[in-house]
């Protein structure tokens, strides 16, 4: 049996083998140190939520349009939340002196994107951050992503095509305020095999996923396969795969829930419980003001535990640039 003999949606795309790892595992894995890479500053645009924002923690990714469907930009949520009890109606949510702030994260975006979130982390008590890597690891200023790596190649090779810029190069994790939150490798390997994980298991949870995005997309008479395609042969090759690629990160919730399975995985579940430990501790040696910065497929998962775990209640959405995609 060939290939060619299944049928084109029984397969994933080839979206999926790019946004799944990007949007899960992002920039969790160590890597040798590389220089920083360089580009123009662009303006960083940020939106209050809006009429296309939905409410808060619902999505974590979207696609912001002109009034004629245009795409102009794919940009990332920030949601803050409080202590339930401490919710008053109408009250900013600039006004409330202890919060968590989950902040998504797209680990290769525009220059402008990282410059904003190195500004807005001056701002935090605490910033905990995802890196699958030995307790202890210090991110140096300007480290990038060894090729060497399946995951390294795939962003770096990504960073090149869409003329991005990768957030191990551009985020600033020296500060005093940057904690690490995440587990090891060997913690990682520990949980796969505790939970009987694989990474045939993985493919077919993708596989599954694949399809219902699939099925979602044909049925708006989208097709991601022919975006891409079009999208390499298109003058402005850069623009067209960002906003191809957009496409399918804006379907990114769905994607990972299919990921994850019922059972919860390593990949998503685990390291979140992480995160959330080291939240719990901070809170406990009473720090205010903290931010989460996890890949955004990581928050939806994330947004229910704020209410089960910690009982808090978002109050507001803010909504990030992360990749310019006007004309």
């Amino acid at each position: 049996m060939t290939v060619r003999q299944f049928r084109p949606n029984a397969r994933p795309t080839a979206w999926t083998w790019l946004v799944a790892p990007l949007a899960a595992l992002g920039c969790g894995l160590a890597a040798d140190a590389e220089p920083a890479s360089s580009g123009p500053a662009a303006i960083v645009r940020v939106a209050k939520a809006n009429k296309q924002a939905g409410a808060p923690g619902e999505k974590w990714v979207r696609i912001l349009d002109d009034k004629k469907g245009r795409p102009l930009a794919m940009q990332t949520a920030i949601v803050r939340y409080v202590n339930a009890d401490d919710v008053e109606q109408g009250k900013s949510a600039g006004d409330y002196q202890q919060y968590v702030d989950l902040v998504g994260a797209v680990h290769i975006g525009d220059l402008a994107y990282y410059r904003e979130l190195n500004r807005r982390f001056k701002k935090y008590d605490a910033v905990l951050y995802e890196l699958v890597a030995p307790e202890g690891t210090q991110v140096p200023r300007g480290r990038g992503t060894s090729s060497v790596h399946p995951l390294g190649a795939l962003q770096n090779g990504m960073k090149s095509m869409l003329e991005v810029e990768h957030q191990l190069e551009q985020v600033d994790y020296t500060r005093e305020n940057m904690i690490h939150a995440d587990l090891s490798p060997a913690e990682f390997m520990q949980s796969m095999d505790k939970r009987d994980e694989g990474f045939a298991q993985m493919y077919f949870r993708m596989l599954g996923a694949s399809m219902a995005q699939q099925s979602q997309q044909a049925a708006k008479g989208e097709n991601a396969e022919v975006d891409l395609v079009a999208a390499f042969f298109a003058k402005d090759r850069p623009r067209q795969l960002k906003i191809a690629m957009a496409k399918q990160f804006e379907g990114m919730e769905q994607l990972m829930v299919g990921l994850n399975g019922p059972e919860g995985s390593t990949l998503i579940t685990e390291r979140n419980n992480r995160a959330l430990d080291v939240l719990e501790k901070q809170r406990g040696e009473g720090v205010d003001r903290v931010a989460i910065f996890y890949g955004a497929g990581h928050l939806s998962e994330m947004n229910d535990q704020m209410a089960e775990r910690f009982e808090m209640k978002p109050v507001s959405v803010e909504w990030l640039e992360a990749w310019d995609l006007r004309e």
